[in-house]
């Protein structure tokens, strides 16, 4: 899971794998969507097919790339445990508000 956190910490890896949420893309087509030169582009793809991302296949002189949503399981169910945490908290400090709220108004 951190390396898949790595690789979306950057912003033009984000916005290569939002493309690649429409449809396999090739590597000069995702290039073109971030202001990067070629072999920044080459390292950021590397860093997604390294986390599990993405996958790659040549298709004659080019290089097509296809998002593994799969990747991304680990990550969701991790931060569907962090906002079931956080609603009972929130839910806890709502009930807990509304107790004080009621003394208050009892003791008036």
């Amino acid at each position: 899971m951190d390396a898949v956190l790595h690789a979306l910490a950057d912003p033009h890896r984000r916005v290569m794998i939002e493309a690649l949420c429409a449809g396999e893309a090739a590597a000069g087509e995702l290039g073109a969507l971030v202001p990067v030169a070629q072999p920044g582009v080459s390292r950021h793809l590397a860093v997604l097919r390294e986390a599990g991302l993405v996958d790659v296949r040549p298709v004659g002189q080019r290089r097509v790339y296809r998002l593994r949503p799969e990747a991304l399981v680990e990550v969701g169910d991790w931060l569907d445990r962090r906002q079931q945490d956080w609603e009972q908290r929130l839910s806890a400090l709502h009930t807990e508000v509304a107790r004080g709220v009621r003394q208050r108004r009892r003791s008036e």
